[in-house]
């Protein structure tokens, strides 16, 4: 899909046809898509190829008169996922006439600009414009990972009643989102010293590369610590995991243990075989009495030893 954005007095606005220093958005674009692009913009033949390779790392490129800087963002797959969250390369090209931005997936950084979200400077200001978008990628991660937060704090509540592994899993997943994060928060960082060092490309936007700096670094060092206190509750909630199991196990057969006591003395009682007092009235009474003794007494042993 290939949508055209031209910038007004106060915002984006969508246009059906490519004008002069447009903003030119394309999110899984078909090969018929592609081979029109390179050919209309006169892109290197592997600019596309690089934005929108799912493996690809944090990289600044530049041939002829196109660059092409690709990032990491993050991208929510959803708590069903095996990954809750991963990271997918986001691909800006600045030519000299348009900036296209190239993303496989339908990511909310765009849409946010998009939708008007942050201001945004004329697009015809390539430097200004792309500073936003890596500014925006970084403040994308800094929402994520307080959703991972808050999503921990709900785990640590459920876990500390919990005797199924099914909350340590879901940790795990959360581990490995944090992991992918960290892997490209480092890339990204990077690749910001790197156009640091780009005078032509960033004359007069250095503000804006230190703020992205700054929110990308504040985003890695929040995750590192995610990653800390994670390990850190992963174990201390599997022990916590066995100790609740162990309580049900400890019930449980201290529950069996009382119920075998009846069960014996009332099968003795019932055999059939001449027995005392079996002609009397009160044997009945006698019998449960013993009952109920052994059961008081076997509790109260236990509850002395500590063990009930």
């Amino acid at each position: 899909m290939i949508q055209y954005y031209s910038s007004t007095a106060t915002s984006l606005e969508r246009s059906l046809t490519l004008e002069p220093h447009a903003w030119v958005d394309v999110v899984r674009p078909t090969d018929e898509e592609r081979y029109s692009l390179r050919d209309q913009h006169n892109l290197p033949r592997d600019f596309m190829v690089y934005a929108l390779d799912p493996d690809e790392r944090p990289r600044l490129e530049r041939e002829g008169s196109s660059t092409l800087i690709v990032v990491q963002v993050s991208h929510w797959l959803g708590h069903e996922s095996a990954t809750p969250y991963d990271t997918v390369p986001l691909g800006v090209i600045l030519t000299p006439a348009h900036v296209i931005t190239v993303c496989g997936h339908k990511h909310t950084v765009l849409l946010d600009l998009k939708r008007g979200k942050f201001k945004v400077s004329d697009t015809s200001d390539q430097a200004r414009f792309l500073l936003h978008v890596l500014l925006r990628v970084a403040q994308r991660y800094l929402l994520d990972l307080r959703a991972i937060d808050r999503r921990l704090d709900s785990l640590e509540t459920r876990l500390s009643k919990s005797t199924q592994n099914k909350e340590l899993l879901e940790l795990m997943r959360l581990e490995k989102s944090l992991v992918y994060f960290k892997t490209a928060l480092r890339s990204n960082l990077a690749l910001l010293e790197r156009l640091r060092r780009e005078d032509a490309l960033i004359a007069g936007c250095v503000g804006m590369l230190e703020d992205a700096q700054v929110e990308t670094a504040q985003a890695l060092e929040m995750t590192d610590i995610a990653l800390s206190i994670l390990g850190t509750t992963t174990s201390a909630f599997a022990a916590v995991i066995g100790n609740n199991l162990n309580e049900v196990v400890r019930v449980l057969t201290v529950v069996t243990v009382a119920v075998a006591l009846p069960t014996w003395i009332t099968g003795v009682f019932g055999m059939n075989v001449p027995l005392p007092w079996q002609q009397e009235p009160w044997s009945f009474a006698v019998v449960m009495l013993l009952c109920v003794a052994a059961v008081v007494g076997l509790l109260t042993f236990l509850k002395r030893r500590g063990w009930l």
